[in-house]
């Protein structure tokens, strides 16, 4: 069994995730310490207690989901299953971050700062109601590209996440992408609808984003990952630091290549796939993707204990 360890992104946060790994695993624990010591603030508070609206925010957002990945990976080490487990590792769009950090290239502590200016970063690069996102169900890649080209009319408007063979996202101005929602439903899409998001992520409007990202990713110590780490940008494995730091500039405006990276995870023998912190998505993308690839969560302290039983038996 060829494994590889995926890792969520934003969307997937809940009230109270990770709370459960906290309280069963000390070495859980301490990684929301490490996190709340790199914010200076107590994010675990938020994640744990605050509301689903403040937890939303797109830079708290972002580093609790990443806490809450490395706590699982925390919990797994304890019960004996290390990175050298898998194969490879790859994560949704933030969630690279956690899979970088998971195989020892960032540690948890630039990771949680990053996240931070990340989410920041890129809520500020676009005036809150100028842009938007929307998914487009039921066609593939192509057709959605000439929807966003078609619907842009001097605008922008671009395929931002490839998620899976029926379920694309576009982003950009807002009224490109309500035009390509309609344009979309014209041609056919099983649904089009805009998204609850708070900026328009992986499209050229956040460029701003992307340089404030360089100059702090400059300042960064990056090591060669454990194992190799699957890029959302370029949708092929990376282990060379000076890569994963480009490339971690590319992704906040390149499009999110989960499909093509899944596929090329196939391609390399890769046959379950582990999907390590809160929520189910990127499983269901995967099934979508490729059958054959037995899919498993591992969130909880039940789902470690059995996902280590498959490893250390």
């Amino acid at each position: 069994m060829s494994r590889a360890f995926v890792f969520p992104g934003q969307g997937t946060q809940t009230v109270g995730m990770g709370k459960d790994l906290a309280d069963a695993y000390p070495e859980a624990r301490a990684v929301f310490q490490e996190v709340d010591e790199a914010l200076g603030e107590s994010l675990s508070t938020a994640i744990w207690e605050g509301d689903q609206d403040t937890l939303t925010l797109t830079q708290n957002a972002q580093p609790a989901l990443m806490a809450v990945s490395l706590a699982a990976m925390r919990a797994l080490g304890s019960e004996g299953v290390t990175i050298k487990a898998a194969s490879c590792v790859a994560g949704h769009s933030l969630g690279e971050y956690s899979a970088l950090a998971a195989a020892g290239a960032l540690s948890v502590s630039d990771a949680a700062r990053l996240l931070r200016l990340r989410g920041q970063a890129m809520q500020k690069a676009v005036p809150v109601g100028q842009g938007a996102m929307a998914a487009v169900l039921g066609l593939d890649l192509e057709t959605v590209r000439a929807v966003a080209q078609e619907a842009a009319q001097g605008g922008i408007c671009e395929a931002a996440n490839d998620n899976d063979p029926a379920q694309v996202v576009v982003s950009g101005h807002r009224a490109a992408v309500e035009r390509a929602v309609e344009i979309a439903k014209a041609r056919g899409a099983r649904r089009a609808m805009l998204l609850p998001v708070s900026a328009p992520f992986h499209c050229a409007l956040m460029e701003p984003a992307a340089e404030a990202m360089r100059e702090a990713l400059g300042k960064v110590d990056i090591r060669e990952p454990a194992v190799p780490v699957v890029a959302n940008v370029v949708a092929d494995s990376v282990s060379d630091p000076a890569a994963i730091r480009a490339l971690l500039v590319d992704q906040v405006t390149g499009s999110v290549r989960w499909r093509e990276s899944v596929l090329f995870m196939a391609q390399q023998g890769i046959d379950e796939i582990w999907e390590i912190g809160a929520g189910k998505a990127l499983s269901g993308m995967v099934r979508r993707i490729h059958r054959s690839i037995a899919c498993r969560a591992v969130g909880t302290p039940d789902e470690i204990k059995d996902a280590a039983v498959t490893v250390t038996a």
